[in-house]
């Protein structure tokens, strides 16, 4: 038993020295430093509330130097950023699928918060889908054991997330990176963004330099449901239309303040999070179903969402 832990422990640690040159300290805040991923030899993938500063930014490489880096856009939703490091030499990460990832794998965590890597040990949780809604997906969920989730869901593991760990890599036992771990969501667990997610975001901010948001133009708070519409619509809670926007799509198809807006194409709005994730990019543009209660009856509106600018 002490000869296989021995060569667990030694092929973990060799893993991890193989892995190090891929993994960068971002300086971009006064506190500790954050982690980061290089994408390729110029350009790191990080966490975004981990760069708290568009100025004056840097990058702590392998080899302990710093390079002056550039804030190339981010994507708050999925908390990511993505950072440019002019003539950069860095050695891009190796990704793997998620497909190939299960609960009970063995993980590690890696962080570069100072000039040497950092591991902490634990196992897959949980794989959590997308709220994103297929054709052949529910509509409705369980928000409340779901917690605050990424639209395009994300990894759960039991890892423990060290201060400065946020926007390092989840290492899997193929020795690739399979997410980027974040403690930017307030689910209590510890979160990685998928491998699908990262790829996206980055494609999309190197070649636009920003994430689409859609846009409805309300102010909106949760509420409880007249218990007679709660029955109807198997569902407990809404958003209260707190005020509606100037010139916004909400005030061009007649959305009120009092409105109780319940569902926005189809996916269920019992909460603002599950609101702001159901207005993403691929929405913008598009005119979808608003079902809302208006004088404690049900109602629906057709809205072209627009653009958060």
């Amino acid at each position: 038993m002490s000869s296989l832990f021995k060569q667990l422990s030694d092929s973990m640690a060799e893993t991890v020295a193989a892995v190090s040159p891929s993994i960068v300290r971002v300086e971009a805040r006064r506190r500790l430093a954050a982690t980061g991923i290089a994408w390729s030899a110029e350009i790191v993938v990080t966490s975004n509330h981990g760069v708290e500063q568009e100025e004056n930014l840097y990058v702590g490489l392998h080899d302990g130097t710093r390079a002056s880096a550039q804030l190339v856009g981010r994507d708050p939703s999925n908390d990511l950023a993505v950072l440019r490091v002019p003539g950069g030499t860095m050695t891009p990460a190796q990704w793997g699928d998620n497909s190939t990832l299960q609960v009970g794998h063995l993980v590690l965590a890696l962080g570069r918060p100072t000039e040497a890597v950092q591991a902490t040990l634990g196992v897959v949780s949980a794989l959590i889908a997308g709220t994103r809604r297929t054709e052949e997906a529910p509509k409705k969920r369980n928000r409340r054991q779901m917690g605050q989730v990424l639209a395009d869901g994300y990894i759960q593991t039991d890892v423990v997330m060290y201060p400065g760990f946020s926007g390092g890599p989840l290492l899997s036992g193929d020795g690739l990176f399979h997410g980027l771990n974040t403690s930017g969501f307030r689910s209590g667990a510890s979160i990685s963004v998928p491998v699908t997610t990262i790829r996206n975001t980055v494609m999309t901010l190197l070649t636009h330099g920003k994430i689409k948001q859609g846009y409805l133009g309300v102010g909106v708070q949760p509420v409880r449901l007249p218990a007679a519409v709660a029955q109807q619509l198997d569902q407990e809670t809404g958003l209260l239309v707190m005020s509606v926007e100037s010139a916004s799509p909400a005030e061009a198809v007649g959305v009120l303040v009092g409105d109780i807006i319940t569902a926005l194409d189809g996916q269920t709005t019992e909460t603002v999070d599950e609101l702001l994730l159901t207005l993403h990019g691929e929405r913008v543009g598009k005119t979808v179903t608003l079902d809302l209660v208006r004088g404690g009856q049900t109602a629906s509106l057709q809205v072209t969402i627009g653009e958060r600018s």
